[in-house]
């Protein structure tokens, strides 16, 4: 599943397409998507894992769930895409992606104080609500859009190593100096996983996602489908702390 960092350059790279006229729609997807033929793609914008088009009256939004993906000018072979958009630039292509028209207006729809890309990120936020569920795993709440939109798995893996949090511990759990940390290296590797992205060196830094061995205890990672969305976690259990009411 792309994730916020990815969004961000899936952004850049059709920003070629920005105030132009969709020439043809295509696509197996079951939506209106002949309401797009000869619109003007206004405004390209990013929320969280959603691509946000913005044609006049309404927005066409893009969710690549698990397995959804893009092309731009190259079409995969033998693959039907669920959305393609040709402009005199070139054509989008989507594949195995949601896609959703939206009438209302995107400031009444996103809050993009959440979005850990977002000039309007906003820290304060998220850990207010964190408070307010002393019981929610660490691991899903890395997951939790509403809290971190853009944050995925490899960013959920990689910030509970970095900061030797085990990912089983509750919000209640953690001391404060933790929390506070957590919350701010979310946004700082989140920007790491852009820079490294863009250079095509992002798995080359990963330290524990699809890894085997602890690179700081040199012993084999755990790997578990944990917490409510159940996707796979790789830590440590010797350097990753596990907190208790009793700590």
């Amino acid at each position: 599943m792309p994730e916020g960092p990815t969004l961000v350059i899936l952004k850049e790279a059709l920003q070629p397409f920005k105030n132009r006229k969709v020439l043809q729609v295509e696509g197996n997807s079951k939506m209106p998507i002949q309401r797009m033929q000869s619109k003007m793609l206004l405004e390209i914008r990013t929320w969280g894992k959603q691509l946000l088009l913005r044609f006049s009256g309404f927005t066409l939004r893009i969710h690549f769930l698990l397995f959804g993906s893009y092309t731009i000018n190259e079409p995969k072979e033998n693959r039907i895409p669920r959305l393609s958009l040709t402009f005199k630039t070139g054509t989008i292509y989507f594949y195995a992606c949601s896609v959703r028209l939206l009438e209302e207006h995107l400031d009444d729809l996103y809050l993009w104080q959440a979005d850990i890309m977002s000039d309007d990120w906003n820290p304060n936020r998220t850990k207010a609500l964190l408070l307010e569920q002393p019981t929610l795993l660490i691991c899903d709440a890395l997951l939790t859009q509403e809290l971190f939109a853009g944050s995925g798995n490899i960013i959920k893996n990689e910030v509970l190593f970095r900061k030797r949090l085990h990912p089983l511990n509750s919000v209640g759990d953690l001391p404060a100096k933790q929390l506070n940390a957590i919350i701010k290296d979310v946004r700082q590797y989140a920007f790491l996983f852009l820079k490294w992205k863009q250079k095509y060196t992002l798995k080359k830094h990963w330290c524990v996602h699809n890894k085997s061995t602890c690179p700081r205890c040199q012993i084999p990672l755990k790997r578990a489908y944990l917490g409510k969305f159940e996707r796979r976690t790789f830590y440590c259990e010797n350097c990753q702390i596990l907190y208790d009411h009793k700590d």
